[in-house]
């Protein structure tokens, strides 16, 4: 993970390449299109496309091998998830974070070790919890300011 990463924003389609990526460490667009053509239905052409964009963002770096090119991330998966995720809770009130996260845990299947985990970062959570998390949004923004007359 040596070059510069000059825009971390993912795409749907990107994603789909990177998982590829990130679970193979080092792969060929050979690999990544077998992988990717039966699930998403794309053509060859279409996924060295997306693998191009990718490395033009600097998120992938390429290196020939005789007359294969190899992938490897330049972004580690853990990193883009957080940046993923601190873009969706940008996008919303910081009143509603914490039902969101509710929501997400809900919807999911967790392992006793997942839940374990949770237990001990909510655990910890509580010396550091507020009355009520403050509105981030500007007035009109979201239904806040209309509860505070």
């Amino acid at each position: 993970m040596d070059a510069i990463v000059n825009n971390t924003h993912i795409t749907d389609a990107e994603w789909e390449v990177m998982r590829v990526v990130w679970a193979n460490d080092r792969v060929t667009s050979k690999k990544v299109i077998s992988v990717l053509k039966e699930k998403m239905d794309w053509t060859q052409s279409t996924i060295k496309t997306i693998l191009g964009r990718l490395v033009e963002k600097g998120i992938l770096n390429t290196d020939q091998e005789g007359r294969k090119f190899i992938y490897t991330a330049n972004i580690e998966e853990k990193e883009a998830v957080r940046d993923y995720t601190e873009d969706i809770f940008n996008r919303i009130c910081n009143k509603k974070v914490g039902n969101v996260i509710g929501d997400i845990i809900e919807d999911h299947v967790l392992s006793f070790d997942d839940i374990d985990r949770l237990e001990k970062i909510l655990e910890k959570k509580k010396s550091f919890a507020v009355e009520e998390v403050d509105c981030n949004c500007p007035e009109g923004q979201c239904e806040c300011h209309l509860h505070h007359h």
